[in-house]
């Protein structure tokens, strides 16, 4: 009777179960603009900087740890009243952009010889937080001085797992002797190249959205062999054009190195709040950006 009843009852839970239903996806890891791919339907907008004074961009911070955050994020608000006349009708979407200068190059060759320094996790996530804040992208800016553009890279690869944090290479900054800023460093599209690669990886191994992968150049010898760059699946690579100078001399630069961008390269454009006006009187207008040809879809100023 025992075994009966207990059967009986096995039976009736069984019977009254629901179907088991399917284990659900995790929801797929997005960018701010709720997409999983940044072009063609976003321009990059934004400031450049670190903590510290605005000698390397106006996207600063206190260096008061415990008021970072706080100050960050309020320079990453005023920002937003500058980027503004980008939004235009019609045209991509502006996504805000905070691009961080990361891997600082310095005179002097610290404890490794490598003429840099990397900003603690701390700051990093406190830029990302800000980014976060306005629905932006954090872009981690790499001034190597003798390291490799992929060590570097690698380092930050903690917040490189987050959807909306991309890379940007600065070759000026990149030497294999003397002290970086002495005189213009150098890389190779190989170079550049490998971290692509690397950057591809990442997001196929994480299942993440798009990564963004800006390269600035500001002459032609600090860019060589840019043919070696290969498209890869999962990463947007763009071209930053940094000349500096009154319009005119920025438009030649312009069209001197977009005449060898590789067709799968997207076009990039910086603007310099002191040196532009410093040298050339005056500041391109947003107006005077978008009428480049082709028309960038990054825009970056310091």
């Amino acid at each position: 009777m025992t075994a009966a009843l207990g059967f009986a009852a096995v039976a009736c839970t069984e019977g009254s179960a629901s179907p088991a239903r399917p284990p659900q996806s995790p929801a797929p890891k997005l960018l701010p603009n709720e997409q999983r791919a940044v072009f063609p339907g976003s321009r990059l907008v934004g400031w450049c900087g670190a903590p510290g004074g605005t000698a390397l961009g106006r996207l600063t911070g206190d260096l008061d740890p415990e008021s970072l955050p706080a100050s960050v994020a309020e320079s990453a608000r005023r920002m937003l009243d500058q980027i503004a006349p980008y939004a235009v009708p019609e045209g991509p979407q502006t996504m805000p952009t905070l691009e961080l200068i990361a891997t600082v190059a310095t005179a002097s060759p610290g404890a490794d010889g490598m003429f840099r320094i990397r900003h603690s996790d701390s700051v990093v996530a406190a830029y990302l937080a800000a980014a976060r804040s306005v629905r932006g992208l954090l872009l981690l800016n790499i001034q190597p001085g003798r390291s490799s553009f992929l060590d570097e890279v690698k380092a930050y690869e903690r917040f490189l797992r987050e959807p909306e944090v991309g890379v940007a290479l600065d070759p000026e900054w990149a030497v294999t002797e003397g002290k970086p800023g002495d005189e213009f460093g150098s890389t190779t599209g190989g170079d550049i190249d490998a971290v692509a690669a690397y950057l591809a990886d990442l997001v196929a191994q994480n299942d993440l959205p798009e990564k963004v992968l800006v390269y600035h150049q500001v002459a032609p010898a600090v860019v060589a062999s840019e043919e070696d760059l290969r498209r890869h699946d999962g990463v947007a690579i763009v071209k930053s054009v940094d000349g500096i100078g009154a319009p005119a001399d920025k438009r030649y630069t312009w069209d001197l190195l977009m005449a060898t961008k590789p067709d799968h390269v997207l076009p990039g454009f910086k603007l310099f709040y002191d040196e532009d006006v410093q040298t050339g009187k005056t500041l391109m207008s947003p107006q005077d950006v978008l009428a480049l040809d082709p028309v960038p879809l990054y825009v970056m100023y310091e």
